[in-house]
């Protein structure tokens, strides 16, 4: 009997599979406990109907995240913040400074999550940082520290 997972089952298949098991397994366990529907033709063109949008649906969000990425590529973002004399800030620059002067002198709204600091950035200056915006799309960021008061 051929069936369509509606989750992943170890063993048998992962969700959006089609798979052929024993009608008795289809029947007793899978189809009772919603982890499996009847591979119908009715369930196929649903299946594939439910696919295709998926599809488009990740192809928007990476269009959209590689459209950020060239527009924050473009920019050089500027975070002030209290110095030292001889350069060295108090503290450091973290990602959610670093989200709120990206939010602040940009269009875009950038989770700090989404930021990737090797390490705390201490020092006035310029600093490279990277941003993943989706699974292959990242972006590289100029921020600049600026000394203040």
């Amino acid at each position: 009997m051929e069936v369509i997972l509606k989750k992943d089952v170890k063993g048998t298949g992962k969700e959006g599979d089609i798979v052929k098991v024993s009608p008795g397994f289809a029947r007793n366990k899978l189809i009772p406990s919603g982890l499996a529907v009847e591979a119908t033709e009715a369930n196929k063109r649903a299946l594939a109907r439910e696919k295709a949008n998926l599809e488009k649906k990740i192809a928007e969000e990476k269009a959209a995240a590689e459209e950020i990425a060239r527009g924050l590529k473009a920019k050089t973002i500027t975070v002030k913040t209290k110095v030292g004399e001889s350069g060295k800030l108090f503290g450091s620059i973290n990602t959610v400074d670093i989200a709120d002067a990206i939010n602040s002198q940009t269009e875009y709204e950038i989770d700090r999550r989404k930021i990737v600091l090797d390490k705390p950035i201490k020092e006035v200056g310029i600093a490279e940082v990277e941003i993943k915006l989706y699974p292959e799309v990242t972006a590289m960021v100029k921020i600049k520290i600026e000394g203040g008061k």
